[in-house]
């Protein structure tokens, strides 16, 4: 197996992290961010399934109004961030638990996926979308203090990057194989639902048995793992900076299926080729992935990450036009998948260098629990924006919060952002 050939060139240090070998050139991108990239892409081919599905299922399906849409769309996108923290809190309080942690999660969201076939209306449907979520909750912060603990300051932006590419091409896969299945069977929804949970499965196995796992002994002068000392990690200005910049950009962050939503309605897309439409966006992220993320280690992760913001601000610019050309879905979906590219990975190779391996978690749990509270609060409010004003509206406030929100986060740019020379 590629981990035993990995470990076997690669010296790793005593925390798990790969340590590239003397006169190399380019370090090796440790077995652990390969391993928990294979465990991204096969769970977001269960995962984006249902996402492909989910907004015409919902809508069309069920009935439901932009703004019923828009609270359940809130819960699938924000309501991980109650529980962001707890995650990591929970990794880093049990000496780098994190891989158990992480497979907990991936359970809890697997075994929601079945549970679907039986919820029928906004309360059930809501509950198995907020146990979902939980999971995804748990997991995220220990697996990306996993990849960030297991690669080098230098090289984090190109770990990330490899990470979020591998996940991408789950996404890839995801909605192909919710078209087919759409297409080939009688009750096309049942039928996603039940292939989605046997594929999620699949993604729990390799994790336990692919990627490494164990405690770590915490040295004498490390900082104890309370929740105290990780809401103290907002008393650090860099942190800080970076975590104020991703809640109000996230505020102004309009969620993928209102995107999908949008361009349906602008270009008349027939209701069995929607579940295609996130493609785009997952093939630019997938070719864009790795290259950015390189970039960002070079040019500056927070250049890499602003810049992202203004491909997405452009994508709702197109929206609001009056284009109707053949190239108008192609152009959007690729600036809404190299948005993605230039501010995933990249947002927490940039916080990982303000936080100590300790806390690590912790650390990466409280941004991006800021930055999925605040995207959250975008999907209800532009639910209720659509429901009562119509979708140009809501689409043209939210490109002026978005543009407002970039200038402002450029004035709080961190001083010393991690670059590909930085310490940890």
């Amino acid at each position: 197996m590629y981990v035993a050939d990995s470990r076997a060139h690669t010296p790793a240090s005593a925390d798990g992290a790969a340590r590239p070998l003397a006169g190399r050139r380019r370090a090796a991108l440790a077995p652990t961010v390969l391993a928990l990239g294979a465990v991204s892409l096969v769970t977001d081919v269960s995962s984006e399934m249902v996402t492909a599905v989910l907004p015409l299922y919902l809508v069309t399906g069920l009935g439901l109004s932009p703004l019923g849409f828009g609270l359940l769309d809130g819960v699938y996108n924000g309501f991980s961030a109650l529980v962001r923290l707890v995650g990591g809190h929970l990794a880093d309080r049990g000496g780098g638990r994190h891989k158990w942690v992480a497979g907990f999660g991936y359970g809890l969201s697997a075994l929601c996926k079945p549970l679907l076939l039986v919820a029928h209306s906004l309360t059930p449907i809501g509950l198995l979308l907020a146990a979902d979520r939980t999971g995804k909750g748990l997991r995220t912060a220990p697996r990306d203090a996993l990849i960030s603990l297991s690669s080098t300051p230098g090289t984090r932006g190109r770990a990330f990057g490899v990470h979020r590419a591998m996940d991408t091409a789950g996404a890839l896969l995801g909605p192909l194989v919710a078209f087919w299945i759409l297409r080939a069977t009688v009750d096309g929804y049942d039928a996603v639902f039940t292939v989605s949970f046997c594929v999620a499965v699949v993604g729990v196995l390799v994790l336990v048995l692919f990627v490494p796992g164990g405690a770590r002994q915490r040295s004498a002068h490390q900082e104890r793992p309370t929740l105290r000392a990780a809401l103290g990690l907002l008393g650090r200005r860099e942190l800080r900076r970076i975590t104020v910049c991703a809640l109000l950009l996230g505020l102004a962050t309009v969620s993928d299926s209102f995107v999908y939503l949008l361009l349906q309605r602008r270009l008349g897309v027939p209701d069995r080729w929607f579940a295609l439409l996130p493609l785009g966006t997952a093939a630019a992220f997938l070719l864009l992935a790795v290259p950015l993320g390189r970039l960002a280690d070079r040019v500056g992760r927070w250049t890499v990450f602003l810049a992202g913001h203004g491909a997405l601000l452009l994508a709702y610019a197109l929206l609001l036009t009056s284009w109707h050309g053949d190239a108008l879905p192609y152009v959007v979906l690729v600036l809404h998948g190299g948005f993605y590219a230039a501010t995933d990975g990249v947002l927490m190779a940039a916080a990982s260098a303000g936080v100590p391996e300790a806390l690590r978690s912790s650390g990466l749990a409280v941004v991006q629990t800021g930055q999925a509270a605040a995207r959250f609060a975008c999907s209800l409010l532009f639910g209720a924006a659509w429901t009562v004003w119509g979708d140009r509206t809501a689409l043209a406030g939210a490109t002026v919060a978005l543009a407002a929100c970039a200038v402002f986060s450029l004035t709080l740019r961190p001083r010393t952002e991690s670059e590909g020379t930085s310490t940890a």
